[in-house]
């Protein structure tokens, strides 16, 4: 067996120790973690935490108490407790702060980017951020507070303002002597060099693989690509568009002036990505992200609201029903069958939101298509509406052998499915119109049209058809 061969089976032995096939922790890791906290073992903690990534390092705090993880914290060196802070869930890593010392975390701030350091800083209390900031070096503590002067979620806040750039005078063999010169000082991660004007404005990007790949002499405006400059204060969902619809790797970021101040990788984008998709899902069911270790009354609280809504909007479709209690009364058959109208009308309308929704945050649905999209959805409404129609109407013409029945089922059931085909697009589409987030809103809109509707459209017509 060769010495590679020899460090690859060490790594996947290792690896094998504390995750599971899915990259998932072992339980039983976990457990060993836990026993020796509950012992005081701190040096068997080290032993077992040393090869751990960050990242399981952040996932092992979420299973574990805020007992355990104080006594976790306590045995972390600096830089893996640095690496491990921005990848904790925001609850955690407001409770894992408290318990730095504040020289401790100065310390491991220093080997984060500003803009991971930024996120960190940014949980802090008042009181502990003034001292952190203050036993930190002047260079950092600058990049951090100018990290967050800008807006929340914007790309001044996400960029890192460690930067490579070079003058556009240069050439390939003057960039590769100047990183070599910089060493420790370069950022930790980037994949351009981004070409500079003697305003400090971008006017092209180099990517390292095609520098290296490039004969000394050549000058970097030779080989230079073109950018997608990012504003400083643009949104950082829009930052995600730009990256995805660009295929970008990085990016660099101007200020109003057009001056480069910093620079945003994939890596950063990859966590805007999940976490607007993650808020979007959640809203769509008209929750929050309470985390983990979210108690009994804070999750209560995040979703009574909605659930208050959805009580009303239940209490107006009865009303719908209620001002046909004498026609149900008469056919039994109608209180049977109603139900069903209104849940198919609000599976096809969640259907159709859920494209929609989609669609419009990728920018592939907005004034110039609306009206074919719209349309496209009311032939699949009125489509599928006859499909099942045809065969609801079969199945209750045999069930109650009543033949105006199924008639009269089968026109409901073609008018709500069209009807929710409609709002299903109509409703996000108006609340992105006023500026409203169409994930969080659009949902309990939807179900009260196909649910008053559905019922209205089937009692009605059987009042006029069949009583």
């Amino acid at each position: 067996m060769t010495s590679l061969d020899v460090q690859s089976a060490a790594v996947v032995d290792d690896r094998d120790d504390h995750l599971d096939d899915d990259y998932a922790l072992n339980p039983a890791f976990v457990e060993k973690v836990v026993d020796a906290a509950d012992r005081g073992d701190g040096l068997h903690l080290r032993e077992l935490l040393e090869d751990l990534h960050p990242a399981d390092v952040a996932d092992l705090m979420g299973f574990l108490t805020s007992e355990h993880r104080a006594m976790v914290v306590l045995w972390l060196p600096p830089d893996v407790l640095a690496e491990t802070l921005p990848e904790l869930d925001d609850g955690i890593r407001e409770e894992v702060l408290e318990r730095v010392p504040a020289g401790r975390l100065a310390e491991a701030l220093q080997e984060l980017d500003s803009d991971d350091a930024a996120a960190v800083v940014e949980d802090l209390e008042d009181d502990q951020r003034r001292i952190v900031l203050d036993a930190m070096p002047e260079q950092e503590r600058a990049a951090i507070e100018s990290s967050l002067s800008y807006g929340e979620e914007t790309a001044g806040r996400l960029m890192q303002r460690e930067v490579m750039a070079a003058p556009q005078f240069w050439n390939v063999g003057d960039t590769i002597d100047h990183l070599r010169q910089q060493g420790e000082d370069l950022p930790e991660l980037f994949f351009d060099i981004y070409v500079i004007d003697p305003g400090y404005r971008p006017v092209g990007a180099v990517p390292v693989s095609r520098l290296l790949r490039s004969r000394r002499d050549v000058a970097l405006t030779d080989i230079m690509e073109a950018v997608t400059e990012i504003d400083v204060d643009l949104d950082q969902e829009e930052v995600a568009y730009a990256f995805e619809k660009y295929h970008l790797i990085s990016a660099p970021v101007v200020d109003p002036g057009g001056r480069l101040v910093g620079q945003i990788t994939v890596d950063d984008i990859v966590n805007i990505i999940q976490e607007e998709n993650r808020e979007d899902i959640l809203a769509l069911a008209g929750v929050s992200d309470q985390g983990r270790d979210a108690n009994v009354l804070s999750v209560v609280r995040s979703r009574a609201p909605w659930l208050l809504v959805n009580l009303f909007t239940a209490l107006l479709a009865a009303s719908v029903i209620s001002l046909f209690e004498d026609q149900i009364a008469t056919l039994v058959a109608l209180a049977v069958l109603m139900p069903i109208v209104a849940s198919m009308g609000g599976n096809a309308g969640t259907q159709a939101l859920a494209v929609a929704v989609r669609s419009l945050a990728m920018r592939e649905l907005n004034r110039n298509n609306a009206t074919r999209i719209v349309m496209r959805e009311v032939m699949v409404g009125i489509l599928n509406g006859t499909g099942f129609a045809v065969l609801l109407g079969i199945v209750v013409g045999f069930w109650f052998g009543v033949p105006m029945l199924a008639v009269v089922i089968g026109m409901a059931m073609i008018v709500n499915l069209t009807l929710a085909a409609l709002a299903g697009v109509l409703v996000p589409l108006t609340l992105d119109r006023f500026g409203r987030d169409p994930a969080v809103a659009s949902p309990v809109f939807v179900t009260t049209v196909t649910d008053v509707f559905g019922f209205f459209t089937f009692l009605g017509l059987a009042t006029l058809i069949l009583l």
